[in-house]
């Protein structure tokens, strides 16, 4: 299916500095503990900045990680107006199977608004406890997990929560999530292949584990934008919007003005309240950010802990940027912002392309962990390096599986398959071998670094992978063989 384009505009048409977006740039460039992956600006119903980090493109998927529950929210949204769900419904009432076990009364006083808005009594965070106490159907672990507090009293980030809201949408729908928003939303939106990770039972997550392209995000944003119609034409209700935009429930009390953060604003329904505007976000920088004031939308994914930074630099830089009128005479400016986003690159890791000395010691080494576990992905077991007439490989064995990579000549060094990755890195004395490993459907970045010396291995994440899994997983998933 091809994607029809966004509408596009220049900068300066729709009231956008471009000196801003340079500005934004150019905090990226220096803040090194920011990764940016891609950035997409819309204003005015006009794409006006787009621009994607080398060796990532605009067509490929990224993993949203929690940016998926704004997406699990629309889902709802669409079944509320169809009369599948209601949102003063009791959760119960949709598992009536479990019934006889449900005896808490906190839970079983739980209501669909509390879980949209994460406001069903628990203090923190449940995941883990309710996997702990029924792996097999995790909304019955979380109901047997009794709520400290009444329902709607408190908000806790509690991806329980999203699940069982996702897990009522696909009861009531008989559908998977993207095939129940397929007609609805993604088709009229004009958005491609999309996927999403599924648990052990086939349910798909709901919480996390949509993989979408940039763009996606950027059309779903645009949508809550215009209240919930597209092109003319109503898709979502627009009390839906304003039920799931708004904040429902404080995340926090007792913090002066200056000093909330954009954590600190309050809670919708799968939506975050802003310094500016709300948002849908996920770990390590993957943002939806509607600013109705500015009729604007700021789509990103990104590699980073620093989420505050990254928004602060935003607001920084780019909401100066929103101008109330069209800025006439910047043609020269608006072209070398294009030229500029078109040619944007992560730079490489440091390291040549062949050993400096002593080839024929690094041809056909094999290495072991360091200590004996390899930390970061305990599957991980053992590291080879080989020499061939296409270059140089490094082959890494997980719990028996190989996973080629060819280091290249320099740069990133992109490959398909067995799954997409880029590559780059290299030696960086005569018996060091550090080679960063980029997964590029995901956040996530792997760099091994091999010892010649005691030939052994050592592997980190530069971010930590959440949904964990072999390395042959870090990829949209393909059918509900990708579980979790």
């Amino acid at each position: 299916m091809s994607v029809p384009p966004l509408p596009m505009g220049t900068p300066a048409d729709q009231g956008v500095d471009a000196s801003g977006v340079h500005a934004f740039l150019d905090a990226l460039e220096g803040a090194p503990d920011i990764e940016p992956h891609s950035l997409m600006i819309m204003r005015h119903g006009h794409l006006v900045a787009s621009g994607w980090w080398a060796p990532y493109t605009p067509e490929r998927p990224h993993l949203l990680y929690s940016l998926s529950k704004s997406f699990t929210a629309t889902a709802a949204g669409f079944a509320l107006a169809e009369g599948l769900i209601g949102l003063d419904d009791l959760v119960i009432s949709y598992f009536p199977e479990f019934e006889a076990d449900i005896t808490d009364p906190r839970s079983r006083a739980m209501r669909v608004r509390h879980v949209a808005s994460m406001s069903s009594g628990h203090l923190a965070e449940t995941i883990h406890e309710s996997l702990a106490v029924d792996s097999a159907e995790p909304v019955r672990g979380f109901l047997l997990l009794p709520p400290d507090r009444d329902p709607g009293t408190l908000f806790a980030y509690n991806q329980p929560t999203t699940y069982t809201l996702a897990a009522i949408v696909q009861r009531v729908t008989g559908q998977p999530l993207t095939e129940y928003l397929r007609p609805r939303l993604l088709d009229p939106l004009g958005i491609g292949a999309v996927s999403w990770l599924r648990d052990r039972g086939g349910r798909e997550l709901g919480y996390s584990g949509l993989h979408a392209t940039t763009d996606a995000v950027a059309r779903l944003g645009q949508l809550y934008l215009r209240g919930g119609v597209w092109e003319g034409e109503r898709l979502l209700s627009r009390e839906w919007v304003e039920l799931a935009t708004r904040e429902h429930i404080p995340t926090v009390s007792g913090t002066a003005e200056a000093d909330r953060r954009d954590w600190d604003r309050g809670y919708g329904f799968q939506f975050w309240q802003s310094r500016h505007g709300y948002r849908g976000d996920g770990a390590y920088g993957q943002f939806c950010l509607v600013l109705p004031e500015y009729d604007a939308v700021i789509a990103t994914t990104a590699a980073t802990e620093q989420m505050q930074a990254l928004l602060d630099l935003v607001w920084e830089h780019l909401l100066p940027a929103f101008r109330p009128a069209p800025l006439p005479g910047r043609e020269q400016a608006d072209t070398a912002l294009a030229q500029r986003l078109g040619r944007l690159a992560l730079p490489p890791a440091v390291g040549k392309s062949a050993p400096p000395e002593r080839a024929e010691a690094w041809s056909g080494a094999e290495f072991t962990p360091s200590g004996g576990v390899c930390a970061a992905q305990p599957g991980l077991t053992g590291v080879a390096v080989t020499a061939g007439a296409d270059g140089w490989t490094l082959t890494l064995t997980e719990d028996g599986e190989r996973l080629r990579l060819g280091l290249g000549s320099g740069g990133w060094n992109v490959a398909e398959e067995p799954l997409p990755t880029a590559v780059s890195g290299g030696w960086v004395d005569a018996r060091t071998l550090e080679v960063h490993t980029a997964f590029l459907e995901t956040p996530h970045r792997l760099v091994v670094t091999c010892s010649l010396d005691d030939r052994t291995f050592t592997a980190r994440w530069r971010t930590e992978p959440l949904h964990g899994g072999r390395l042959c997983s870090f990829r949209a998933p393909h059918g509900s063989v990708d579980s979790v």
